[in-house]
């Protein structure tokens, strides 16, 4: 007989529950992990070392309460204005027990958002839009 451990994710489970997974989860993409179940504050874990142990962010919180995958970019928490990945952890029964939730490095180079941010960006790299100015097109040149 084995002398394996087991680790079992419920609702109410604490974040010493979700750790395992969610390191390997860290681990594997080196890049920031968070986690909770649906009744306990969990854990966040950024450049190899568990941050915070009584962590819950506004998006971990509406992924359980909505019960679906969300990519956004939260307006507040430690995490404001970066993209996150979060996917709700389900049971046996498809019911919400808790979350986890990573940095969208992907996100950053979002092209609809690169293209809803274009005339800025014309603007800041050339001073106006649309850029070139037609007096700086190659066409004018000939």
């Amino acid at each position: 007989m084995s002398n394996l451990s087991e680790h079992r994710i419920f609702a109410d489970s604490e974040a010493s529950d979700i750790l395992p997974v969610a390191m390997a989860i860290h681990r594997i993409i080196r890049l920031p992990v968070t986690a909770r179940s649906r009744l306990k504050p969990g854990i966040q874990i950024e450049e190899g070392h568990v941050i915070n142990d009584n962590y819950s962010g506004p998006v971990l919180e509406e992924v359980i309460k909505l019960n679906t995958l969300l990519k956004t970019m939260p307006t507040e928490g430690p995490y404001k204005n970066v993209p996150v990945i979060v996917a709700p952890i389900h049971d046996e029964n498809r019911e919400v027990i808790g979350a986890i939730g990573i940095v969208d490095f992907a996100g950053v180079f979002d092209l609809a958002t690169l293209m809803e941010h274009q005339s800025i960006i014309l603007k800041q790299v050339c001073g106006k839009d649309p850029c070139p100015l037609p007096s700086e097109l190659t066409s004018s040149k000939r």
